[in-house]
This record gives C-alpha cells, sequence and structure tokens, in this order.
C-alpha cells in the first residue's frame, strides 16, 4: 500500500488543500491510508485517528520525513464517544482549527452470514456501531470544532451497498443506507454555518476488509479472485479501481474547488449502479 500510493502521489501537479486540517478516521491502513497519503501530498496536516496503532504510527513517521507535523496518529475508538470527542479536541489545539473531517472507519460481518434466521443480534449491532455511530460520532464534533468558524468539509464513506441490495449482509448494507441519509440530514442542517456534508460511493476495493487477512499480509490467491470478480461484474470495462480512486474523489470534495457541494453522494462505480444489468441489454 505505501509504495503504491506513494508513486501515485509523487506525480501531483497542484497543492489542492494546502494550509487546511484533516482529520480522518480509520486512516492507518486501505482506504483511509490512501486520504491521509493523498491530504499531506495535496499541502494538508493529517491527524490519523484508528485502533491500528502500529500502522498508525509507522503511516505518520513515514509522512514526518522531511516534513515536520505532516501527519500524528491518535488512537481512537469510533464507537465510543469521548475518544473521538477528545481526537477533535486535540486537532484543534495542535494545529489551531479542524477544516477537514472523513469518517473513513468502518466494518464488515466477517465471516458473512447469509441466512437471516441465524444472525446474531449482537453481531448486527457491532456493525452498526461502528459503521453509522461513528460516522455520527465525527459529524458531531466536527460541527462543534467547525461551526465557530463558519466553515469546514464533511465527508463520509458510503457503499454501493447504500443504493443497492443484495450485494453485502445486512448489517453492512443498512449501515450504509443510514451513512447516506444522514449525510443528506446533517447536510440540511449545517449548510447554515457554511460547512459542507457529503459522502462517496465506491465500487468494489481491495482492501483488508475484503482480500487482506487478520495480519494485513495479502492473500494473492483471493485478490486475483476479487479482480476476476470485479471484472466481470463492472460496468465500465478496462479500469481497476482502487484506492487511489477513492482519495482523488475525496481530496476534490474537500478541496475549494468543490466549494458549493454538499448534501451530495459522489458515486465511483464506473456506471455499475445507474444500471440493470439484469436485463443485460445488447449482449
Amino acid at each position: 500500500m505505501a509504495s503504491s500510493s506513494g508513486s501515485m502521489v509523487s506525480s501531483l501537479t497542484s497543492l489542492r488543500l494546502s494550509g487546511k486540517v484533516a482529520l480522518v478516521t480509520g486512516g492507518a491502513g486501505g482506504i483511509g491510508e490512501a486520504i491521509v497519503r493523498y491530504f499531506v501530498a495535496h499541502g494538508a496536516k493529517a491527524c490519523v485517528v484508528d485502533i491500528q496503532d502500529n500502522l498508525g504510527r509507522r503511516l505518520c513517521n513515514e509522512l514526518c520525513v522531511g516534513s515536520p507535523d505532516s501527519a500524528f496518529y491518535r488512537h481512537c475508538n469510533v464507537t465510543v464517544e469521548d475518544e473521538v470527542r477528545r481526537a477533535v479536541d486535540l486537532n484543534v489545539d495542535k494545529f489551531g482549527k479542524l477544516d477537514i473531517m472523513v469518517n473513513n472507519a468502518g466494518k464488515l460481518d466477517r465471516p458473512p452470514v447469509p441466512d437471516i434466521r441465524d444472525v446474531e443480534f449482537s453481531a448486527f449491532n457491532r456493525i452498526l456501531d461502528v459503521n453509522i455511530g461513528g460516522v455520527f460520532l465525527g459529524m458531531k464534533h466536527a460541527a462543534r470544532a467547525m461551526i465557530p468558524s463558519r466553515r469546514g468539509s464533511i465527508v463520509s464513506l458510503c457503499s454501493m451497498s447504500g443504493l443497492v441490495g443484495g450485494v453485502t449482509p445486512h448489517a453492512y448494507t443498512c449501515s450504509k443506507h443510514a451513512v447516506l441519509g444522514l449525510t443528506k440530514n446533517v447536510a440540511a442542517e449545517l449548510g447554515q454555518h457554511g460547512i459542507r456534508v457529503n459522502c462517496v460511493t465506491p465500487f468494489a476495493i481491495p482492501t483488508h476488509l475484503s482480500v487482506f487477512t487478520d495480519t494485513d499480509e495479502v492473500d494473492e490467491k483471493a485478490l486475483a479472485g476479487f479482480h476476476s470478480l470485479v471484472e466481470s461484474a463492472a460496468n465500465l470495462k478496462g479500469v481497476e479501481t482502487g484506492v487511489e480512486d477513492v482519495a482523488n474523489a475525496i481530496v476534490f470534495l474537500c478541496s475549494d474547488e468543490a466549494r458549493y457541494v454538499s448534501g451530495t453522494n459522489l458515486v465511483l462505480d464506473g456506471g455499475f449502479t445507474a444500471v440493470n444489468h439484469s436485463f443485460r441489454f445488447f449482449r
């Protein structure tokens, strides 16, 4: 992940987030890591919050080489309100403001339970606690920090499971539908304070949630199968999507180029959810 993201951001020609301060939940690995790398490459200072302490500290130490204070790490369980509050306050104390909040931390049902009769309610709620409770707390405390300055951008990670059914287990699908609804509702409230609230919906992205082992080692066989499955299902052919696509979209939404974009869901799925694939038109 590190070398791949590093090579991608090295080709940037402009700093779209210069002077901005960001907090990224779940920023130690996967999509979150890519977001942090792109933010720093675009001139932002980033607070990485996660429960993966070793990965988070390693990432921030790397990003701070030659550029001190570009990033720092804070342990934070997004389901615990006091920890989210403290992370936001630490960010403001350190940099004097909070311009960007990215709610990226997420959890997927593992292993998936295909029969609703076998789903434990406690397991169902654990997914909701992270995927929607964590997003709510991130929005709440970002708003607390941003309202006095009457500016800011909040972006949350949604999913194509928030648009269609039958793709992921029940809890994950419910949580992502909720993220989309909460995004619209909070945008309606915070617009009066000059704060923009959006979400991003990626197609299938290979990360530790999908093709990595519990030790963060890539399962190469699973990765190959994942790419094969995505290619067969994708509507837009010839493009292999990855974390950089999500990071680029979030950089745009947090930049001044998107200063009038709020309450929207930026869908990065190559047209997949715009098409009823069961009809198999022209095939």
